[in-house]
């Protein structure tokens, strides 16, 4: 299940669960959605759960850091844990679009 805490009127945090792959990422998708739409400017997206991802995951991140920037504001991904998903972001060098902490 996906989790979403808002810390104020512009940050929130989603939380991911295990795995997100073709059968949840439109839930993924939905949760970056309504918060885009509610006027969140800062989307953390916490991988601590999770330990496996697919293309589908890293399309709604891309595709909802290149609309937050569009109005100034940034996607961050955070507390990646598996070393699986850390290789593959390394090797996609996904830090250069999107901040890692």
């Amino acid at each position: 299940m996906i989790k979403v805490e808002k810390e104020n009127a512009k940050r929130a945090v989603v939380f991911l669960p295990e795995k997100i792959n073709i059968a949840n990422s439109p839930g993924l998708k939905d949760k970056l959605q309504a918060l885009f739409d509610e006027g969140i400017n800062e989307i953390v997206v916490n991988f601590s759960q999770t330990k496996m991802v697919d293309s589908s995951c890293l399309g709604k991140l891309l595709m909802f850091q290149k609309k937050l920037k569009e109005r100034q504001g940034e996607l961050i991904i955070a507390e990646v844990t598996s070393n699986y998903i850390n290789k593959m972001f390394n090797m996609l060098q996904l830090q250069k679009v999107i901040k890692i902490e």
